[in-house]
């Protein structure tokens, strides 16, 4: 079992910089593992859309050394709180923090990610979108749900995207993939 001690510091930090609302950071950190159990064993990039506080994000990275990890966060205080984390938990050769809105990367890095993670992102319209400009054919996107049921309008924006599939909700995490067989439409 990996030693939590440092990354628990370095969320205590971001935490303290008022970038991470949650109260227990070991709580925070055990949402975030949701996220880790649900990306496939053999993925090796992996976008997090609006990183904020590094939940999940820097979880992910903590404990997943064979991930590429691309944090997106526009804001650039908090870019830079993470780079600190980033650099402060010795993740620097294989995690990027970009302070970029999430729709220039889906310019810049079109289909170029195998998983993509959102936490309190954007609505499930917005977000759809977003997965569907970087997620790899075969990929997975997980999407933290708030405790109310959003499948229906889930359901509506995945009607506009028949290339992504909705894998359903484990433990509040939402899960949609691409088919390695269906091809992305173009317009």
């Amino acid at each position: 079992m990996t030693d939590d001690a440092p990354l628990l510091d370095a969320l205590a930090v971001i935490q303290a910089r008022g970038a991470i609302g949650e109260r227990s950071l070991p709580a925070a950190v055990a949402h975030a593992d949701r996220f880790v159990d649900l990306i496939p064993p053999g993925a090796r990039s992996l976008v997090d859309l609006g990183s904020g506080g590094g939940l999940p994000a820097l979880v992910i990275a903590w404990r997943r050394p064979q991930l590429k990890v691309t944090m997106v966060e526009r804001r650039a205080t908090r870019a830079d709180l993470l780079r600190r984390a980033v650099s402060a938990l010795g993740l620097g050769d294989r995690v990027e923090v970009r302070a970029i809105d999430a729709q220039r990367l889906c310019e810049e890095a079109p289909h170029d990610f195998e998983v993509v993670t959102a936490r309190s992102f954007a609505d499930p319209g917005t977000t759809v979108e977003m997965i569907d400009e970087l997620l790899a054919s075969g990929g997975m996107a997980l999407v933290s749900e708030p405790p109310t049921d959003r499948s229906d309008a889930w359901r509506r924006c995945l009607a506009e995207h028949p290339q992504l599939v909705d894998g359903g909700v484990h433990q509040g995490i939402r899960r949609l993939v691409r088919p390695a067989d269906v091809p992305r439409e173009t317009s």
